[in-house]
């Protein structure tokens, strides 16, 4: 049997849009920041640092970024389209932007 572990209140610093997005996100998978902090945590103790890769960003990595943010939102302008609502930008209209 294994004892619970005993839990420590803490304070953070977050900038307040991300944490509003974050909440937003982790609440639609039905967790809440609290919970996704604690599994963050424990991520870290299991990967003995953390659970991804930290580097100092490139150009390419830019490019890819930004790809990344155009085809996010071809994504959510295909599922708008889809549920019948109107978009003012047509995926066509992104291709040629890329």
């Amino acid at each position: 049997m294994y004892a619970k572990p005993i839990k420590v209140q803490t304070s953070l610093r977050i900038d307040k849009e991300s944490l509003q997005d974050a909440r937003k996100i982790l609440d639609d998978v039905g967790m809440n920041f609290s919970e996704a902090v604690n599994i963050f945590t424990k991520m870290i103790v299991a990967h003995r640092g953390l659970p991804f890769e930290v580097k100092i960003p490139t150009k390419r990595d830019s490019d890819i970024k930004d790809l990344t943010n155009k085809l996010h939102i071809a994504l959510e302008d295909v599922a708008h389209l889809r549920s019948g609502e109107k978009k003012e930008k047509k995926a066509r209209d992104f291709l040629n932007e890329l």
